[in-house]
């Protein structure tokens, strides 16, 4: 009795330790962390216990696999919780294998800007890329061939054959040059990609300006059906200009010499009044208080009159007119005189001098007062010193 109690107890602990290495072996005794991947499909050679890894560490395992509606499939996978940390919450799933034939496995690849929050206990993640497989390739090939007629794929090779036939210096030249352009337009690759990389701004640019573009098209198309509408009106405007056109050039053609003459003769007063402009902007500017100013108490003009002494009068030939003027333009005070204030007697030579004799007063002209009063009088006057001058 006791050695057959002692050999059940053999076989019991002989299971035991099989049943515990077993378990050891699948994880059955190692606590984890349930995530979920919704893939595009799960592919062909994936199984449950397939590995979960992380920058090619293994993180975890594959626990189950549902299909889904559409071909899709529902990864269940079960993450080491002291790997949690490590994973990001927008990591990113790919369901790949590291031949064309392996076993597929569950690759977890971590995103360019990571976020601050771990992955969590039940999180949903979408696969992102399922590798493609041999099978795949072969349906897709059967189902392009399935469409192609064999009888014009073999007009199609023939004529291939027949247009390279003999030319296969200048296919390799041809080759040749394509490789010289690619290497000239290799260094500029980077410039590409910029250009690439700012595109969509700028099509996201002509995007937003296509309903004021388009909306100027439409105008553009109204005003040219305007045209058509009034095209008579417009041909008899072009002609009109025709006809004006012809008058000018007539006109300026029998008149050029003269036109250019009166040009010429101008040049020397528009000089002038272009030095002397400052002196025209202060006389102007003058009269701008007289302008503003306030008006009379009473509606009418307002006069001031005063008396001055008589000034002598012009000889002859010291006093012929004379352009003799320097100085440029002066302005002295102007356009604003202070108060009390007046600006300056500039003398200039131009043939006169009201200084020159002096001013000797009022002068009278007797006779001239005589015969105003008593009528014509016999013989000469007797201040013929002052006959024509003003009374």
């Amino acid at each position: 009795m006791k050695r057959l109690l002692a050999g059940l107890a053999m076989v019991v602990a002989i299971l035991a330790i099989v049943g515990v290495a077993v378990g050891l072996f699948r994880g059955s005794f190692t606590k984890t962390v349930p995530v979920t991947v919704i893939s595009s499909r799960a592919g062909l050679v994936m199984y449950p216990e397939a590995k979960v890894k992380l920058n090619g560490a293994k993180v975890g395992k594959v626990a189950s696999i549902d299909s889904l509606p559409g071909g899709r499939a529902e990864l269940h996978l079960d993450i080491d919780p002291s790997a949690m940390n490590l994973i990001p919450a927008n990591v990113g799933v790919d369901i790949t294998s590291s031949t064309v034939f392996g076993s597929k496995f569950v690759a977890l690849v971590p995103p360019p800007d990571p976020s601050v929050q771990p992955l969590r206990a039940g999180q949903v993640l979408e696969g992102d890329h399922v590798m493609v497989e041999i099978n795949t390739v072969f349906q897709q090939l059967v189902s392009v061939l399935s469409e192609v007629d064999p009888a014009k794929l073999n007009e199609t090779l023939g004529a291939i054959a027949s247009g390279l036939n003999g030319r296969g210096e200048k296919v390799g030249q041809a080759l040749a040059d394509l490789d010289t352009a690619l290497a000239r337009l290799n260094p500029s690759l980077d410039n590409l990609n910029h250009e690439l990389a700012v595109a969509p701004t700028v099509l996201d640019s002509y995007a937003d300006a296509a309903p004021d573009l388009l909306k100027t098209v439409g105008n553009s198309t109204r005003i040219s059906d305007t045209i058509v509408d009034e095209q008579d009106s417009l041909d008899a405007l072009l002609v009109s200009a025709i006809g004006l056109a012809d008058i000018g050039t007539e006109v300026l053609s029998e008149n050029r010499g003269p036109l250019a003459d009166v040009i010429h003769l101008l040049a020397p007063t528009l000089d002038l009044t272009n030095e002397y402009s400052p002196a025209i902007n202060c006389s102007v500017a003058g009269l701008l208080p007289l302008a503003t100013g306030p008006g009379t108490e009473v509606p009418g003009v307002m006069l001031l009159d005063s008396f001055f002494l008589g000034r002598e009068r012009y000889r002859y030939p010291g006093n012929l007119p004379k352009v003799a003027a320097t100085g440029g333009p002066q302005c002295t005070d102007l356009p604003s005189v202070p108060f009390e204030q007046r600006p300056p007697y500039v003398v200039t030579d131009i043939g006169a001098n009201q200084a020159q004799y002096g001013n000797q007063g009022i002068l009278l002209n007797s006779d001239g007062l005589k015969q105003a009063l008593f009528g014509p009088l016999d013989g000469p006057p007797r201040n013929t010193a002052q006959i024509g001058q003003p009374g």
